[in-house]
Parts: C-alpha cells; structure tokens; sequence
C-alpha cells in the first residue's frame, strides 16, 4: 500500500517530485520462511517418550516362589480401589507401602492392570503414585496373571 505524498496542485512547480514509499515483505517472509523450518526440524526431537513394558506371555508363575518372585500387581478396579498383590491401600498409605516392597525386594519394576470397567483417570493416578513411590518400570498388562 503506498501513499502519494506528492505537492498539491496549488504548491510550487519547482520543487522536485517526491518518490513513493513502498513496503517491502520480502525479507519478512525470508525470516518467517527460516523460523518455519527451523520448528519443522527440531519438534520431532523435541516429543518426549513413555515407554510401556509389556510382560512376555510364556511366563510361568509355577516356577516362582510365591513370596519373593512373585511380581508386585498394582490393579484399579472397578469401584477406583487400589490394589498391591490383592491387598486394598488407601491413597494416603499406598505409596509408602509400595516403596517398602520395591525396596525390600531390590527390583523397580512393577505390573499394572486395571478393570475395563474403572475411571480412567484413576488408573493415570494410580500410575503417577507408583511413579512417585518409585517404581522405575511399569509394564502395563494386557492379560491377567495366572
């Protein structure tokens, strides 16, 4: 858009005519061209992974002794109860007892499983308190234990 800043016809004829002031977008688009690109490449390294561990399918629990290689099971049900191997905890005492079994047994690895049927966002808050009670691996199962 320009704007004619010319003298108006009653001025004096012997001043010089001046020039028309243009806008000039080229180097703007150069700039938001290079900032574009610059995003396009490094959003990608940028995404952050959660890995899930899911349990292999041949395991067999016979083998196990029942009380030291039995795995720790965290499970949601339907009701939003949390469970650690079968046993209710409440909110306030689920985490301490948890870290108690991580570190009593050594290994950070635990089971989640949680009903089809249980809120959502209970089983994320079931996770981010095992999460918080130490638990360094989750492997989130996708069938029952036998």
């Amino acid at each position: 858009m320009a704007m004619d800043l010319e003298a108006p016809s009653g001025g004096r004829k012997g001043k010089k005519a001046k020039s028309k002031p243009e806008m000039n977008v080229t180097p703007l688009v150069d700039v938001v061209l290079v900032l574009l690109i610059i995003f396009m490449v490094v959003m990608p390294a940028m995404q952050r992974f959660f890995w899930v561990h899911v349990p292999p399918e041949n395991q067999d629990r016979a083998e196990q002794q029942p009380d030291q290689d039995a795995p720790i099971v965290v499970t949601v049900n339907e009701r939003g109860e949390l469970r650690i191997n079968q046993d209710v905890y409440p909110d306030a005492v689920f985490p301490v007892r948890l870290r108690r079994m991580l570190v009593a047994r050594g290994d950070r690895k635990i089971y989640f499983d949680a009903a089809d049927t249980a809120p959502f966002e209970r089983a994320v808050e079931a996770m981010d308190l095992s999460r918080g009670a130490g638990a360094a691996h989750i492997a989130v199962m996708t069938e029952r234990l036998r």
